[in-house]
């Protein structure tokens, strides 16, 4: 007994999603790590891309919907934006070190500095997902476990980026202080 046709297809499919969500987060990871100068910080950077994940998921689960394929890519698309509010945290403390504040001034600076950007970054990005997720047309329904994805995850995500990535810089920081 063997499951074929479109099981075969999707297992198929989900196996090469895999791999290509690997080889995107090694791809990130280089390219964090190349303007940041650091092997560690590009790893504060991502560590918010699995709460974007977990924002997904209960974006499907409040509209009522199934994970799908299209579902899988807008958490793929998700993890584009959710970098780039972390990178604007990391990068302005780095700048406010750089010139030589301390750690704690840094991160609170960037917190009160950076949280508008950030959160205008990810509200315009669900309100403008917000006409496609109530749409009713045939043809939108392709697209919309997509914006489900994209717009609940980056939500949740934001939220916790705001309060996350200070919190694993200044631990980082402080590991860092103990090796040296």
């Amino acid at each position: 007994y063997k499951l074929e046709g479109e099981a075969k297809e999707q297992r198929e499919s989900f196996g090469s999603l895999a791999w290509a969500l690997v080889f995107v987060f090694f791809i990130i990871y280089a390219l964090l790590a190349i303007p940041l100068k650091s092997y560690l910080q590009p790893i504060i950077v991502m560590s918010v891309i699995p709460f974007g994940m977990i924002g997904a998921v209960v974006g499907h689960w409040i509209m009522g919907m199934d994970l799908t394929i299209m579902s899988l890519l807008g958490m793929l698309a998700l993890t584009g934006v959710v970098v780039n509010d972390s990178l604007v945290l990391v990068d302005f403390i780095n700048k406010k070190r750089s010139e030589g504040g301390k750690l704690l001034d840094a991160v609170k600076l960037a917190g009160a500095s950076r949280f508008r950007p950030v959160m205008l970054t990810s509200l315009t990005t669900f309100i403008g997902l917000m006409p496609l997720l109530f749409e009713k047309a045939t043809q939108a329904q392709f697209l919309i476990p997509m914006a489900v994805s994209l717009g609940f995850g980056i939500i949740f995500a934001t939220f916790i980026t705001l309060l996350l990535v200070p919190i694993n810089y200044m631990m980082m920081e402080r590991f860092q202080g103990w090796f040296k």
